[in-house]
């Protein structure tokens, strides 16, 4: 394996979690009027942050919990649901079946980013921003609830094999992506303390991620220029323990974007894959 100093960099700040002595929480919808987004503070920390194009035939999802892959889609338009799930699920899992050996893939939703300087995530009257804290989407509890939550009865018998939660990420652009990337952190460098259980509050349930303390061990990777007809693959949960399982990630302010860069788009699936006992 290539050495971590060998390869180019940047550096920038990524906004881990500053302590706190109560539960992360944060809603998923407008909260009632004077009741905060969000009781989390960002504590911002200087990061080398890696190319891993020199590298990405030596990554896995096992190892590190990403992987940077070809994949061309036959997606006219991003921003069409109805085109992405018609087109890109179909597209996405024969991917992923092949990508994981995985004997059943669940695609379970999907979110379009577009970043509009000033503003915030969330907003009514704009698209989803990129993601600016470091966060993992599932927890070793909410990836078993979400197998439940969506397959029913089926879900005790898929649980008794192994089963993953793998996002699939890629710009969507029609230029390489040089504006706000996505910055993967190696999962072997981070220690399970680092992680932080945390409430992601919607108006019918309540699910969990991980926020993620500061340790000057996180190893940072990113993807220059990444195109249109790549995709990361990112494990946000394993149910298997001898392997990464738990991959934090985020979207940064990259020093050496141009200024007349094109704003990031992107899209993000998330999956349920499901290896039989």
């Amino acid at each position: 394996m290539t050495k971590i100093d060998q390869l180019p960099y940047v550096e920038a700040e990524l906004n881990y979690l500053a302590p706190m002595a109560e539960r992360p929480r944060y809603y998923a919808y407008e909260p009632e009027a004077g009741e905060p987004r969000s009781n989390l503070t960002p504590e911002p920390h200087q990061m080398h942050i890696h190319s891993l194009r020199p590298i990405a035939d030596e990554l896995g999802l096992d190892v590190q919990g990403f992987a940077l892959l070809e994949q061309r889609s036959a997606v006219r338009d991003f921003w069409d649901d109805e085109e992405v799930r018609r087109v890109y699920y179909p597209e996405a899992e024969r991917f992923l079946i092949e990508t994981t050996g995985a004997s059943r893939i669940f695609i379970f939703d999907h979110l379009q980013r577009r970043r509009v300087p000033g503003q915030q995530d969330r907003s009514r009257s704009g698209p989803r921003q990129p993601a600016t804290r470091v966060h993992v989407d599932h927890t070793a509890r909410s990836g078993p609830q979400r197998v439940r939550d969506l397959l029913g009865e089926d879900a005790e018998e898929l649980l008794r094999g192994r089963v993953q939660v793998v996002n699939l990420w890629r710009p969507t652009l029609p230029e390489p992506l040089r504006d706000s990337p996505l910055a993967v952190c190696d999962a072997r460098s981070v220690a399970f303390d680092d992680l932080v259980p945390s409430d992601l509050v919607y108006r019918d349930r309540v699910g969990e991620t991980y926020s993620v303390k500061y340790n000057p061990a996180h190893q940072w990777y990113y993807v220059p220029e990444m195109r249109r007809d790549e995709a990361l693959l990112l494990k946000c949960c394993d149910t298997k323990t001898d392997r990464a399982r738990f991959m934090p990630h985020t979207g940064f302010t990259d020093p050496t974007t141009p200024p007349d860069a094109m704003p990031r788009e992107s899209i993000e699936l998330r999956s349920l894959v499901f290896h039989p006992a």
